[in-house]
């Protein structure tokens, strides 16, 4: 069985956002699966230096067009939330607290925050938002509050993090391929033919 691909994503990056819509079916095309990890890369740009991007001059203003219009081009919507960027800190928990259990409910809640927060412009920042976004896919709003404080899953997600910056990511989405980084939603097609083909 061929390798995963691993999806390094932030739950506050729009380009993230977009790349989880076609990660999978992308990978599914080879024959092959996606480890979703995400992570935080407030964490990462201490490390690294770097910063939120839509809060660079000019090109800030440049990235915001282009989340939009790529949201177009792929055809899935975009509305901004009010607070941005946000900490995907919660989100991040609840997911890893969930990926022990049941990986595939992890990702379809991954999405769920996702659509949440850059389809519906809603807040996912907070405990009770990821445990009311959570309880619309079934789960119980208390057993996520609970898991959202556990340490373990805290740990979980410390851990998730420096594993994440010391495999090399520093932005979001950040997908390794075999061991090859390719760092952007702009590279999707790059990873299509890349499996397609075997690499360059």
């Amino acid at each position: 069985m061929a390798e995963p691909l691993t999806f390094y994503f932030d739950f506050s990056s729009p380009y993230g956002y977009l790349a989880a819509q076609r990660i999978d079916e992308i990978a599914a095309r080879h024959g092959r699966n996606v480890v979703w990890k995400p992570y935080l890369l407030g964490v990462a740009f201490k490390e690294t230096g770097g910063q939120p991007l839509l809060e660079i001059p000019v090109k800030g203003d440049y990235a915001r067009h282009d989340i939009e219009r790529s949201a177009r081009q792929i055809g899935v919507p975009l509305v901004w939330p009010q607070a941005f960027p946000f900490s995907g800190v919660s989100a991040s928990r609840a997911y890893y607290w969930l990926a022990e259990r049941d990986e595939g409910a992890a990702k379809a809640l991954a999405r769920k925050l996702y659509r949440a927060a850059f389809g519906e412009g809603r807040d996912i920042a907070g405990p009770e938002a990821v445990a009311t976004v959570a309880a619309e896919l079934g789960h119980d709003k208390d057993d996520v509050r609970t898991a959202l404080k556990d340490p373990a899953v805290k740990e979980r997600l410390r851990r998730e993090v420096d594993d994440a910056i010391q495999a090399g990511a520093f932005g979001s989405p950040y997908i390794l391929v075999d061991g090859e980084p390719f760092w952007g939603h702009d590279r999707l097609d790059h990873i299509d033919k890349w499996l397609e083909t075997g690499g360059w």
